[in-house]
Parts: structure tokens; C-alpha cells; sequence
């Protein structure tokens, strides 16, 4: 498995600064881009495109908390962590809350897309407006959650540079139970933004 990490010369660690990680991307993508070596020959051509997908790899990866932590996993572990589909007991209010508003939008979205009536459909409108607004109040939830996860993937990345390896396995069961908080904030999400950008036409 290859080392994104060590691609772009970064210690192996849960955080990552956002913008030094995409300079380091730039100025290593500028030279091997597909795009800035037309006239190398058909081999060159080959391995930059190999390299440059690599590096695009490695970016996304670890530009991105949860697949940094799963990359993270793998390479401390040497295997990807087991999955676990019950949500924890303090998140599982909010998953009740966005599965029911969802579910209620989607019946919205039905209804709304059945009707014909010039009349109607104006109806549909102002109702659609209230639902994004609900869908808007519970994304701002989702981000005020996922504001929480950052703050506590900082604070074991300062545990984590500042203590040795041994001391190192204690954290990786608490990066593994962010991984998975991660996964759980990027669905929901998902699921919410699916609804929002339907009802915005």
C-alpha cells in the first residue's frame, strides 16, 4: 500500500493543514502534469500520467479527514477498521431527526412532481422554501457537529506529534471512533444536500 504521507513528505499524522498540503500539491503537480510534457516521448508521457494520478490520489485522500484517518488506520494497523453500523448514543437523536426530515421531504418531492396545476405547483413552491429551510437549519447542525470532530482530531494530533510510538496505540482506537463519526457526518450530509439541490428546481 502506498504511503500518501510520505508523497508529499508529511510525518504520518491524523491533521493535515488544508492549505499547505494543497501548495505542496500545486507546486508537485506542476511538473508532472500530463499537460506540461507534450513534447516527451510516449514513456515519459506514461509514467508522468502514472505519477500525476498517484499524486491526485494522495491529495484527495488526505485533503479529506475521513479518508486521511482511514489511510492513517491502515498504515499504523496494516488493516482497515471493522465496520460498525450502530449509530453512538449521542448522535442518535440527530439521526432520527435528518432520517424523519428526509423522509418527509422526499414525500414533498413526490407530491410536488405528480402535480400539474399552475395553481398548485405556486403552492408547492412556498412549501418547498419552508422545507429548505428546515433542510438548512439541520445542515448548520451538521456543520456545527463536524466543527466538534475537527476540534477533537486537532487535539489527538497534538497528542499524537508530541508522544512515541509505543504511547501512539493508545490514540489510534479514538482516531478509529472519528473515522467513523466522520463517515456518519458525510452521509447524513449527503442526504441533505441531495434534498436541498432537488428542491431547488
Amino acid at each position: 500500500m502506498p504511503d500518501y504521507f510520505a508523497l508529499f513528505n508529511e510525518p504520518r499524522r491524523p491533521w493535515l493543514e488544508a492549505d499547505l498540503l494543497k501548495q505542496k500539491f500545486l507546486a508537485r503537480s506542476a511538473n508532472i502534469h500530463p499537460d506540461k510534457i507534450h513534447s516527451a516521448n510516449e514513456n515519459e508521457k506514461i509514467v508522468a500520467s502514472k505519477n500525476f494520478a498517484e499524486l491526485n490520489a494522495a491529495y484527495h485522500c488526505l485533503a479529506e479527514p475521513k479518508s486521511r484517518l482511514l489511510h492513517l488506520l491502515e498504515l499504523e494497523t496494516g488493516a482497515k477498521p471493522k465496520d460498525i453500523q450502530q449509530i453512538p448514543t449521542p448522535l442518535a437523536d440527530l439521526f432520527a431527526e435528518v432520517a424523519g426530515v428526509c423522509k418527509k421531504a422526499d414525500h414533498f418531492l413526490v407530491e410536488k412532481n405528480q402535480t400539474t396545476s399552475p395553481l398548485l405547483q405556486v403552492q408547492f413552491f412556498e412549501r418547498g422554501q419552508d422545507w429548505i429551510e428546515q433542510l438548512n437549519s439541520l445542515q448548520k447542525k451538521l456543520n456545527e457537529l463536524r466543527e466538534q470532530f475537527l476540534i477533537e482530531l486537532k487535539s489527538l494530533d497534538a497528542k499524537w506529534i508530541g508522544d512515541d510510538e509505543n504511547s501512539r496505540r493508545g490514540i489510534l482506537p479514538k482516531l478509529e471512533e472519528l473515522y467513523r463519526l466522520f463517515g456518519y457526518f458525510n452521509r447524513w450530509n449527503h442526504q441533505v444536500q441531495e434534498r436541498l439541490v432537488r428542491l431547488s428546481f
